[in-house]
Formats: structure tokens, C-alpha cells, sequence
């Protein structure tokens, strides 16, 4: 065979060898988003597939400007400390400021190699080609060692050069993922820090004894991982309490899951609380983690716990003792752990009683039992929870409302029996009513309050303040009902209260159609 068909043959074989190395870079490249590791073994198939020997990825740092050594392939596997070239410096260096690939024909004859790792050998040449990413953005070098076949080193060079274009788009991409994950977590801790602010228990409206009572108990189980079972009406605040638990908790930076028991029959409530295999049932047509593992080193709040069926009930029982469960279809035993907090607005003693609920669970619920008072016994809050609802929705529509003294006077003699829900919804209904957001008690009496209103007796005279009747503020029909109220609804006295006779004052209740008590 001839030098030259000798030449030929060495350079098919070459190439032969490429294809089949870019074809395992590529493979590699695909694999894994974590770019030291990728790197690693890129460079791994580099030295024993592709004869490059030592390859090394050297990146460029954005806040100072200089090469930093970012993976090296050694056979010896031992790690290298911090390197760095500024640019210009050694043949790294170069490669930047030159911003074209370099072929050292001899190391040993290049005097600015440098040597910095000691790996190289000085007898062999060295090529070094920049790692281009987002069209021709340099973000790195790549370099190693071929043979010392002074003939081929162009076609090797054009081969590592497809090999850093390669490695400049995992580059890119890595770097993307990263961006976008910070702005995530950035993002998540910002939601945390406001979720936390909103569910801080400062931000419970209730001055009362019985709602105090409520927010130190609240902050002293917070502290621990104990099972708390929060009771009361429907519309009472349960979730809220909840909500300030878990974000006082140990676990506020782990996820916080709900979940209403009240809204699934029992085959779809143990899909969502345990989750289920692929091909469990009709339409599982993939692994689904259920309420209990999404919630694995948080917290799930169970809400309507006492509408589950007792054969439901059986299952429960077995996580809150044992923290183990096993995902519908499967049969591996999961662990996890997780603090749960259960409301129910239903007497769960006589649903014991009744064999309605068992009674096991119902121990193991009523650990901490935190019972949430209904409206009417701390009317004393109303003042300031109609204030806040009314702020709220102001934010929602986009614009300012307000709620005078005379409204609330009418919030204050009604039996509430949807507790604050109900209050939400009078005041959001007030403020579609009002359009120049001035919420007043004609306002309240438009919502259709009145008619609702339950008769009960005043509040004891000296825990308010008495009304002004010469406030220029209010107006007649305010001025007589404050004075009606003030009187218990006696006019005899509300009139002496006015300096009217009872004839004056009965005509205004008249013409001002105002719906007298009888107390």
C-alpha cells in the first residue's frame, strides 16, 4: 500500500472514530441537566473513545472575567483546587483574547504554557478551542491532548471544535435552568414571606376574650408537631387558624396541603389522600403521589373531618398511628411525615355515641382540640372585622370603600348565623350597592340586613360610646335609630333623648320607615 492510500486510509478511520464519539458525546449531553457531571463524562468518552487525552472545560466567570477551571479528565481521579486564567494568560487565556482556536504543535517549545495543573506532557501537542453558546457568545475553552500526529491535528481540531459547540449549547441551557430556577425560589420565598405575613396571627381580627383564648393556644401548639382538631360552625375561621399554624410551625417552609373531605365520595377521597398506581382503576393512566405524600415534612389540613364513612375512617386511623399508607393498586408500604390538622363543624362526641365515627380516631384527632366561637358570641368584633372585609374588597374592586359608624350599628343586632361568611358576603354586597363607596346602614338595610336581622338586646351602654346627637355627621334617620338604640328601643325616652315628644318621634319612625324592635 502506497504512503498516500496508506495516509487515506488512517484519515477514514479517523474519521470513523469521530462520528462514533460525537454520536456517545451526544448521547451524554442528553442525559442530564447537571453540567459538572455531564462534563465529566463527556470528557471521560473524549479520552477513550476519541484519543483526547486530559480534557479539560474551563468557563468564563461573569462577575470577574476569568477562565475558571471547571472540569478536568484525569486518570489518577484526583481533584484540582481552584484555577483560573485571566485573559491573555497561558494558552487558556489566549484562546479567549484571540477568540479562535489554538494548535500548540509541542508544549514544551510554547512559552506561555504555563502548567498549572501538571497533567499535560510537555512532548505532546495541545489544542485549545472556545466554547461558543447563543450564536457566537465565547462562555468557555475546551483543550486537550491529541497523539502526536502532526498530520491530523487540523482534522482534530475541526473535531473538538463541533465537540465545544456541543457542550456550548448544554452550557447555555444549564446556565438558563439555573436563571430560571433562582427566579422560581426567588419567586416561591417571596410568595412564602407574603403567605406567612397574611396568615401571621396578627392578622386575625379578634379583640375578644374568647377569640384571645383561641390565638395563644394557636401559638403554643404551633411550636410542636402535635394533631390539633379545630371546631365550630361553618364560617367561623377554621382554614385561617389552620393556615397560622403551619406558617408559625417548624414546617412553615415545607408545603402546607388542603384538602375538603366533605367534597369526594370515599373511592375518590383515598386516591387523593394516598394517590394511586398506573392502571389502578378505569382512567389511572399514570402514577399519582396523593394529599400525604405532596405534604411529606409539611402539613395537611383535613377539613369536614367528620363527614368520612367509619370504613374510610379505618384507613385514616392507620397513617395517624403508623405514618404508613399504600398508594391505591400498590402494594409497597410508603412512609411519611407529616403534620395534620382536622376542623369539623360537627359534634363528634355524639356521632361516637351513635357509632357514626370511631372512636379510636376521634382520640387520635383530639389531640389538641382548639374550638372556634361563632359570631354572635363576640359581636364585640364585628366593628373591626367589617372594617377589615370592607379594606379587602376595596382591594379587589380597585378602589377605596368605607363603612360608617351607622352601619355597623345595624351589623351589630344581627345573629349572624353564617358567622364571618356571612359578613363577607353582607359586605361585598354592600359594596356593589354603594357607588360612591360610602358604605352606610341605608347601604346595609339595601342588602337586604334587616329583614335577616335577629332581635337582640343592645350591648350594655357602658361598653360603647354614646352617641353625639348633635353630630352634624348624622343624619335623621342615623340621629333616631341611634337614639331608639340608645334607649332600648323605648320612645318614650328616645324622644326625651332628642328633645321631641313622643308624637314627633313616632311620626319621623313613620315617614323615615324605620322597623321598630321590641325588646
Amino acid at each position: 500500500m502506497s504512503h498516500d492510500n496508506a495516509q487515506l486510509q488512517q484519515n477514514l478511520n479517523l474519521l470513523e472514530d469521530e462520528l462514533s464519539c460525537i454520536y456517545a458525546v451526544s448521547k451524554v449531553l442528553n442525559r442530564s441537566l447537571n453540567l459538572k457531571e455531564t462534563l465529566r463524562e463527556v470528557l471521560r468518552v473524549l479520552h477513550e473513545e476519541g484519543q483526547l487525552e486530559h480534557g479539560m472545560v474551563s468557563l468564563l466567570d461573569d462577575d470577574s472575567g476569568d477562565l475558571l477551571l471547571f472540569e478536568l479528565h484525569r486518570e489518577d481521579h484526583l481533584t484540582v483546587g481552584n484555577v483560573r486564567y485571566r485573559a491573555g494568560e497561558g494558552i487558556m487565556g489566549l484562546a479567549i483574547e484571540m477568540d479562535k482556536p489554538l494548535i500548540i504543535r509541542k508544549l514544551a517549545d510554547e512559552p506561555r504554557f504555563l502548567d498549572k495543573l501538571g497533567v499535560y506532557n510537555p512532548d505532546l501537542p495541545l489544542l485549545a478551542v472556545p466554547i461558543r453558546a447563543r450564536g457566537d457568545e465565547i462562555v468557555g475553552v475546551l483543550a486537550a491532548q491529541p497523539p502526536a500526529e502532526l498530520h491530523l491535528l487540523g482534522e482534530r481540531r475541526r473535531f473538538l471544535e463541533m465537540v465545544g459547540n456541543l457542550i456550548g449549547q448544554n452550557v447555555a441551557l444549564a446556565t438558563q435552568v439555573a436563571n430560571d430556577r433562582q427566579e422560581l425560589q426567588k419567586e416561591r420565598d417571596s410568595l412564602r414571606r407574603k403567605v406567612k405575613g397574611e396568615s401571621g396571627f396578627a392578622n386575625l381580627i379578634g379583640h375578644t376574650r374568647v377569640m384571645q383564648v383561641v390565638f395563644d393556644q394557636a401559638r403554643q401548639v404551633a411550636k410542636w408537631n402535635t394533631t390539633v382538631l379545630i371546631r365550630g360552625e361553618s364560617g367561623t375561621g377554621k382554614e385561617l387558624i389552620a393556615n397560622a399554624i403551619h406558617y408559625h410551625s417548624p414546617r412553615a417552609n415545607n408545603t402546607f396541603i388542603k384538602l375538603n373531605c366533605a367534597a369526594l365520595p370515599d373511592t375518590l377521597l383515598e386516591s387523593e389522600l394516598f394517590g394511586h398506581e398506573k392502571g389502578a382503576f378505569t382512567g389511572a393512566i399514570s402514577q399519582r403521589k396523593g394529599r400525604f405524600e405532596q405534604a411529606d415534612g409539611g402539613t395537611l389540613f383535613l377539613d369536614e373531618i367528620g363527614e368520612i364513612t367509619p370504613a374510610f375512617q379505618a384507613k385514616l386511623l392507620r397513617i395517624l398511628q403508623e405514618g404508613e399508607f399504600e398508594r391505591v393498586g400498590g402494594s409497597k408500604t410508603l412512609q411519611v411525615d407529616v403534620r395534620v390538622i382536622a376542623a369539623t363543624n360537627r359534634n363528634l362526641e355524639q356521632e361516637v355515641r351513635e357509632g357514626n365515627f370511631r372512636e379510636d380516631l376521634y382520640y387520635r384527632l383530639n389531640v389538641m382540640p382548639i374550638i372556634m366561637p361563632p359570631l354572635r358570641e363576640r359581636l364585640e368584633d364585628v366593628p373591626d372585622l367589617a372594617k377589615f372585609l370592607v379594606t379587602k374588597i376595596g382591594q379587589k374592586q380597585g378602589r377605596k370603600l368605607d363603612i360608617n359608624d351607622s352601619a355597623v350599628r345595624v351589623l351589630m343586632h344581627h345573629h349572624w348565623p353564617g358567622n364571618v361568611r356571612e359578613l363577607e358576603n353582607c359586605m361585598e354586597r354592600a359594596a356593589i350597592l354603594s357607588p360612591d363607596g360610602h358604605i352606610d346602614a341605608q347601604v346595609i338595610r339595601l342588602s337586604g340586613m334587616e329583614a335577616r336581622t335577629t332581635l337582640l338586646p343592645p350591648l350594655e351602654t357602658h361598653n360603647k360610646a354614646r352617641v353625639d346627637f348633635s353630630d352634624p355627621d348624622l343624619d335623621e334617620r342615623e340621629r333616631v335609630i341611634a337614639a331608639l338604640e340608645e334607649a332600648g328601643w323605648v320612645q318614650a325616652k328616645a324622644a326625651r333623648l332628642l328633645n321631641m315628644t313622643p308624637r314627633q318621634i313616632a311620626y319621623r319612625i313613620q315617614i323615615l320607615n324605620i322597623q321598630v324592635r321590641q325588646i
